[in-house]
C-alpha cells in the first residue's frame, strides 16, 4: 500500500496450515489498518509450489490485482510466470513479493522481493527445546515468535497513477 497499490492479491497455501491462517489474518488486518480494506476476490489459496502460485496469480491478475503477496518464493516464481503470460511485466504492471528468501531469489529475473525468516534463530530454538526434552526438562507449552525481515529487490515498485494529464513514465500503462 505504501507503494500505491490498492488491488493487492494474496497467494498462499492451503488453509489447513496454521501459518497460512495467520498470514491471511495478518494480511487482512494490515490492509484494514492501512485504510484499504481487503477484497475477498483477491485471495487465492493453492499448493505451495510454482504451479499453485501460477494458477492462483493468474486468477488474481484477471481480477485486476496490481500487487501479489505470495506465501513462498516458489509460489512467487509461479506468480511472475502468470503475470508474464498475461502480457504484463513484473514490476512494471504487477509487483510480486515472496516469502522465505530462498538462496537463489536474488538471481531470478527480476530479483525477488521476499520476506526472510530468521532460520538460524528458529533452528537454535528448536534444537534447544529438543535437547531440554532429551535431558528430561520438558519445555513449557509455548509458542516462539520470530521477527521476519522484508528484503526489497526488483520485483516491486511504486504503482504509477496519472495526475492532471501528466505523461506516463516509460513502460507505465
Amino acid at each position: 500500500m505504501e507503494l500505491g497499490h490498492r488491488r493487492i492479491g494474496f497467494v498462499n497455501g492451503p488453509l489447513r496450515y496454521s501459518t497460512v491462517q495467520r498470514r491471511l489474518a495478518g494480511f487482512q488486518a494490515t490492509l484494514r489498518e492501512m485504510g484499504g480494506g481487503y477484497d475477498a476476490d483477491l485471495i487465492e489459496l493453492s499448493p505451495f509450489d510454482v504451479e499453485g502460485g501460477q494458477s492462483a496469480a493468474s486468477l488474481l491478475v484477471e481480477r485486476g490485482a496490481t500487487a501479489l503477496v505470495c506465501g513462498s518464493d516458489l509460489m512467487a516464481l509461479g506468480a511472475v510466470r502468470a503475470v508474464r503470460r498475461h502480457g504484463l511485466k513484473v514490476p512494471g504492471d504487477v509487483s510480486v513479493v515472496g516469502a522465505d528468501d530462498s538462496p537463489l531469489m536474488s538471481f531470478t529475473d527480476p530479483p525477488l522481493t521476499t520476506v526472510r525468516q530468521p532460520v538460524q534463530a528458529m533452528g537454535v530454538a528448536a534444537v534447544r527445546a529438543l535437547l531440554d526434552e532429551i535431558k528430561g526438562r520438558p519445555a513449557k507449552a509455548a509458542e516462539y515468535l520470530f521477527q521476519p525481515e522484508l528484503v526489497v529487490r526488483s520485483s516491486t515498485r511504486a504503482r504509477w497513477t496519472r495526475h492532471d494529464g501528466d505523461a506516463a513514465p516509460p513502460g507505465a500503462r
